[in-house]
C-alpha cells in the first residue's frame, strides 16, 4: 500500500497533474471554478430532492398517499416508497457510468439534472389518495424511480468531475465540495420544511407539501444553465488524447493477460461498497428515520426534528470542508476510520437521549448524528472515492459501487429501522443495525489503500 501510494505521489508530480496544468492558466481557472459551481448546484439539487422526501415521508407522506394504514404502516409505506427510488439508483449509475467514461463527463452531467429536476417537480403535482386512489403512490413510485435513474450517476458524475478538476494537494478539500451540496441541499429543504409545517394541518395536507417540491425545479434550471457551458474535464481529455495518439500511430498495442484473481481485480470496487456501507446506512438513519421516529412515534413537535436538521445543515459548511482538509493533511483512511469508530460509538447513547423527549436535547442528539454520519465523514469519501479507481473505467466503477452500497445500507435503512421498530416495539435493535453499518466502514479502511496524491491518469486502480 505505502509503496503504491509513494508511486502515485511520484507518477504525479513528475509527469505533471493534468488539473494543476490547465488551472496555470486564466481559462483553466474559470473552468475550474464553473465546474465546482455545477457540481456544488447539482449535488444540492438531489439531495434537496432526497432531503424533502425524507421529511416528507416522516412527516406527511402518510396521510396523503396512505391515510387507511395505521401511523407505523403509513410510515412504513412512506419509506418503502423511498427505497423504490435506491433500487433505481445502481440501474442509472452503470447506465450513465458507461456513457460518462465512453462520452465524457459533461453529457452525462447535464442528462442527469434535466431527469431528476423534471421527477421531483412532478411528484409536487401528484394527485392525493382521496383524489385518484391507487393511482397516487403508483406515480409516486414509479417518480421515485426516475429521480433515483437520474441522481444514480449525478453524485458520481460531480465527484469524478471535481476530483478530475482539482488540483493535487487540495483534492480533499476541493472535492468536499460535492459534499457541501448535500449539506446546501439539506439545508435548503429544511428551511423551506420549516416555512410549510407553519401551516394548519388541513392546508399543508390540501397543498402546503407540493410547494417544496415544485420551488426544487429552480435549482435544476440554474444548474442546467451552467452546466451547458462546462467543458470537459482535464483527466479525461488527456486520456482521450492519449487513445487519439495510439490510434493514429495505427499501433494495437499488445494486451496483456491479467493473471490476477477475481478478488485482486475487484478489489477497489467492494472497498468502495464497504466505504459507502459505513458512511450511507448511518447518514440516512440520521437524516431520514430518526426524523420520523421523533414526529410520528415519539410525536415530539414537527418542527423539532426539522430545526435539527437546519442547524446541522448550518454546521456542515465548516464541518465538511474541515474533514476534507483533514483528510489531505492526515491521509483518507486514517480520517474516514476516526467517523466509523464516532458513529459506532454514537448510536446508543443516542436513542437513550432522543426517548426524553425533549427539544433541548433531541436538537443537539440529532445534530451530532448529522454532523458526524451525514456530513464529516461524506467529506472524506468524495477524494478517496475517485483516487480509489483508474481513468478507463472510473466513473462506472465509483458510481456502481457507491450505489450498491446504497442499496444494502442506506436505501433501505429507514425501512428496516421502521419495520425493526414495528416488530419489537423498541430502539435497541436499530442501535445495534447503526453500529452495524458503522463498524463496516471502520473495518474496511483497514484493507483500503491510502490513495492521497495519486495520478488520476493511472489506467488501474489504486489496489
Amino acid at each position: 500500500m505505502t509503496a503504491h501510494h509513494s508511486l502515485g505521489q511520484e507518477g504525479s508530480s513528475a509527469a505533471g497533474s493534468a488539473a494543476d496544468e490547465r488551472l496555470s492558466t486564466q481559462e483553466g481557472r474559470k473552468d475550474f471554478w464553473r465546474a465546482t459551481v455545477s457540481c456544488w448546484l447539482g449535488t444540492a439539487m438531489e439531495y434537496a430532492d432526497f432531503a424533502l422526501y425524507g421529511l416528507a415521508a416522516g412527516i406527511i407522506f402518510g396521510d396523503v398517499f396512505f391515510p387507511e394504514a395505521t401511523p407505523a404502516m403509513a410510515l412504513l409505506s412512506s419509506f418503502a416508497t423511498w427505497s423504490v427510488g435506491f433500487i433505481a439508483r445502481p440501474i442509472g449509475a452503470l447506465f450513465f457510468g458507461w456513457l460518462g467514461d465512453r462520452k465524457g463527463r459533461k453529457v452525462v452531467m447535464v442528462t442527469t439534472i434535466i431527469l431528476m429536476g423534471a421527477s421531483t417537480t412532478f411528484i409536487g403535482l401528484i394527485p392525493s389518495y382521496a383524489s385518484i386512489g391507487l393511482w397516487a403512490p403508483a406515480c409516486l413510485v414509479l417518480l421515485r424511480f426516475t429521480q433515483g435513474f437520474g441522481a444514480g450517476a449525478e453524485l458520481s458524475g460531480g465527484t469524478v468531475m471535481l476530483g478530475e478538476y482539482a488540483p493535487v494537494k487540495r483534492r480533499g478539500l476541493v472535492s468536499s465540495v460535492i459534499a457541501l451540496g448535500s449539506n446546501s441541499g439539506t439545508l435548503l429543504a429544511s428551511i423551506v420544511w420549516l416555512a410549510v409545517v407553519q401551516m394548519d394541518q388541513q392546508t399543508l395536507l390540501e397543498w402546503g407539501w407540493r410547494i417544496p417540491f415544485l420551488c426544487s425545479s429552480l435549482i435544476a434550471l440554474t444548474a442546467l444553465w451552467i452546466r451547458r457551458h462546462l467543458r470537459e474535464t482535464p483527466v479525461f481529455e488527456r486520456q482521450k488524447a492519449a487513445l487519439q495518439a495510439e490510434r493514429s500511430a495505427a499501433v494495437e498495442p499488445a494486451q496483456a493477460v491479467d493473471t490476477r484473481s477475481f478478488w485482486q481485480r475487484s478489489k477497489a470496487f467492494w472497498i468502495m461498497v464497504g466505504l459507502r456501507i459505513g458512511e450511507n446506512g448511518p447518514s440516512y438513519l440520521a437524516q431520514g428515520f430518526i426524523v420520523g421516529y421523533v414526529a410520528k412515534v415519539l410525536m415530539v413537535d414537527k418542527s423539532v426534528p426539522t430545526t435539527a436538521v437546519f442547524i446541522a445543515s448550518v454546521l456542515g459548511f465548516l464541518i465538511i470542508p474541515l474533514a476534507g482538509w483533514l483528510s489531505d493533511r492526515f491521509g483518507r483512511r486514517i480520517t474516514y476510520r476516526w467517523f466509523c469508530l464516532l458513529l459506532i460509538i454514537y448510536a446508543w447513547p443516542a436513542f437513550s437521549l432522543l426517548d426524553s423527549r425533549e427539544p433541548m436535547i433531541v436538537i443537539p442528539t440529532m445534530v451530532v448524528g448529522m454532523a458526524l454520519a451525514s456530513l464529516g465523514i461524506f467529506g472524506v469519501q468524495a477524494a478517496w472515492g475517485v483516487e480509489l479507481f483508474g481513468v478507463k473505467h472510473r466513473y462506472t466503477k465509483m458510481a456502481v459501487a457507491k450505489e450498491l452500497g446504497s442499496i444494502l445500507s442506506g436505501g433501505t435503512a429507514p425501512l428496516v429501522a421502521a419495520a425493526m421498530l414495528s416488530f419489537t416495539g423498541h430502539w435497541w435493535p436499530i442501535a445495534i443495525y447503526f453500529s452495524a453499518m458503522a463498524a463496516i466502514g471502520f473495518f474496511t479502511t483497514f484493507v483500503a489503500p491510502e490513495t492521497r496524491g495519486r495520478d488520476l491518469n493511472l489506467p488501474e486502480d489504486a489496489v
